[in-house]
């Protein structure tokens, strides 16, 4: 699977996890220096409490168009250390 945002690929990898149609990608296999962390956090009844990146490629910035789960419920444990796109960012 590959995320591309602004015509650059910005994670691609064979092991991700799909969890309510979103692929979850390992957090090493997200290009270097394309994340920067944001305030911003949203629950998951379920899942936890997730926490957002920015995206900035080519000096464009997609504000909070990725998220994680800095520590997953149990129910969700298998997307630690993962993470997974939206805002624009193609995943296929």
């Amino acid at each position: 699977m590959k995320a591309e945002w602004n015509g650059q690929v910005i994670a691609e990898s064979a092991d991700t996890v799909v969890v309510e149609g979103n692929h979850y990608f390992p957090i090493d296999s997200v290009q270097a220096g394309v994340l920067q962390p944001s305030p911003t956090h949203s629950t998951c009844p379920w899942k936890g409490e997730a926490s957002y990146y920015s995206l900035t490629v080519d000096g464009q910035t997609n504000k909070d168009a990725a998220w994680y789960y800095p520590a997953p419920k149990d129910a969700a444990k298998q997307i630690a250390g993962r993470v997974a796109f939206w805002k624009g960012v193609t995943v296929s």
